[in-house]
């Protein structure tokens, strides 16, 4: 609880149009070069003893979670959007103190007269969707 008596129930934490050059798509011509991907993420975070502490310590690190993420998806060379999404909430999950979250994976300019196309998922820490 904090300091109100209120627990932080419903709390996100996000990060949003993190950008990450890596190879994805189904085409010859895409395996040979490295497009952009944009993703979206809230992660559900009781963030109230980090807000009484105000230490870094007791909060979700989105710098963090980013690093790891640009990591895996600059190495990887998943063909389908839907595949890297998969993978990325998995690590969250995995790796971090989040028992939900909803990523959003953009793909801009993929098709012509649109800014993006890509899928957006929920996943819980027990690996169930939404």
């Amino acid at each position: 609880m904090t300091s109100s008596g209120i627990t932080g129930q419903g709390d996100i934490v996000f990060i949003e149009d993190l950008k990450v050059q890596t190879v994805i798509g189904i085409f010859d011509w895409e395996r040979e070069i490295r497009q952009t991907v944009s993703l979206d993420l809230e992660m559900a975070f009781d963030i109230s003893k980090a807000a009484v502490s105000d230490s870094i310590d007791d909060t979700l690190d989105y710098k963090a979670v980013s690093k790891r993420l640009i990591h895996f998806i600059e190495a990887s060379e998943f063909q389908l959007v839907e595949t890297l999404a998969d993978r990325c909430a998995a690590i969250v999950l995995e790796e971090f103190p989040v028992e939900w979250l909803r990523l959003k994976l953009s793909k801009p300019g993929a098709v012509r007269g649109s800014s993006a196309v890509g899928v957006i998922i929920e996943r819980r820490l027990n690996g169930h969707s939404e």
